[in-house]
């Protein structure tokens, strides 16, 4: 029994659907993004609370912050997920398959913001990676790249700190990512590989035939990546966003200047210490980045806060030991590491 491909009237019919929703949905996303400030002032007003008190700041925090991310989430993964229709993980392998280190490492670390593979991705990837070839170090210039630099962490930055906070954050995580990749692929590591994962590498690369979608497949995609994406983050988004509005309403400034602050030294390796055993992604962090540097927490030091929990989270680590033995693990997590601690106190430093 044949299966008839899709018709091109009823490609086109899709198409003219998704266009007529685009032009009435992004008004109206526009018109509720402008309009947050008067919906938490009207909001806070209707249950009888005032900005004058640490719980109608609390409140006023939670209802501003939690639209506002929740729109911004919803309208970045949306074309974030049109845009992965180009960068499927195949083609992902092919752009990266023959390249040597350096232009290869730049190459990962870029393809990994507008890929935002997540840590269940982890090991899939990275055996897929080394299978095509790719050597291991611009391997992992990916797999850092990926979750910490993503295009949520970058477009929420943007919305509450400025393009100049987002565009210093975009160039020290590539950095970062560049540099860990350059530094393992130098200390040949492939040794430290799991046993099991050798014979597949070994097996040579995978072709997998390059799809061309349609636009209206497209557009299908990005809602699918909205569904899953938001469906799945957005308890940890309304947590964050409800730990930050305490810190915001409750935690005096001096307490967070003091622990945070840019005059103690040891502040940033703190942040990262206690940054690793969590886990949460950017939508569910920043919040709580937003709050504490309210409070008067130097942002070098919640940023390399930040960068600990999505780049170096304990459950990433657990899964990738699916595929490298504790030495390389511990080299990874290492290397990332004296990065992420650089950063926070060039962020200090220059901010």
């Amino acid at each position: 029994m044949s299966v008839s491909a899709p018709s091109p009237l009823r490609h086109d019919r899709r198409l003219l659907r998704w266009l007529v929703a685009l032009a009435v949905l992004a008004p109206l996303w526009w018109l509720a993004y402008g309009r947050l400030t008067d919906f938490a002032d009207a909001a806070l007003s209707l249950i009888g609370q005032s900005r004058s008190n640490a719980l109608g700041e609390a409140l006023h925090f939670f209802l501003y912050d939690t639209p506002k991310v929740l729109l911004l989430l919803t309208g970045i993964v949306f074309v974030m997920g049109v845009v992965q229709t180009f960068f499927a993980p195949e083609r992902t392998r092919a752009l990266l398959s023959g390249r040597r280190e350096g232009v290869g490492n730049v190459l990962a670390a870029t393809l990994g913001i507008v890929t935002p593979f997540c840590s269940c991705s982890a090991v899939p990837l990275f055996i897929g990676f080394l299978s095509a070839g790719i050597p291991l170090g611009v391997t992992f210039s990916f797999l850092v790249s990926a979750p910490m630099v993503n295009e949520v962490a970058l477009v929420l930055l943007f919305g509450m700190f400025g393009w100049k906070v987002a565009a210093l954050y975009l160039v020290l995580g590539l950095a970062v990512a560049i540099g860990a990749g350059l530094v393992i692929g130098r200390l040949r590591m492939e040794a430290h590989l799991e046993d099991w994962v050798r014979p597949i590498i070994e097996g040579g690369a995978i072709n997998t035939p390059d799809a061309n979608p349609a636009w209206a497949e497209r557009l299908d995609a990005g809602r699918t990546h909205v569904r899953e994406i938001v469906g799945k983050v957005w308890p940890y988004v309304v947590a964050g966003i409800a730990l930050g509005a305490g810190i915001h309403g409750y935690v005096p400034e001096d307490f967070m200047a003091g622990i945070m602050g840019r005059d103690a030294w040891w502040s940033v390796p703190v942040a990262v210490a206690l940054g690793v055993p969590m886990y949460t992604n950017a939508a569910g962090i920043i919040p709580i980045v937003e709050a504490l540097i309210g409070k008067g927490a130097a942002l070098g030091t919640v940023l390399a806060f930040m960068m600990s929990v999505i780049a170096l989270s304990a459950p990433e680590m657990i899964i990738l030991r699916k595929v490298l033995k504790p030495r390389l693990i511990a080299t990874f997590v290492g290397v990332v590491a004296a990065g992420i601690l650089l950063v926070g106190y060039v962020f200090n430093l220059v901010l």
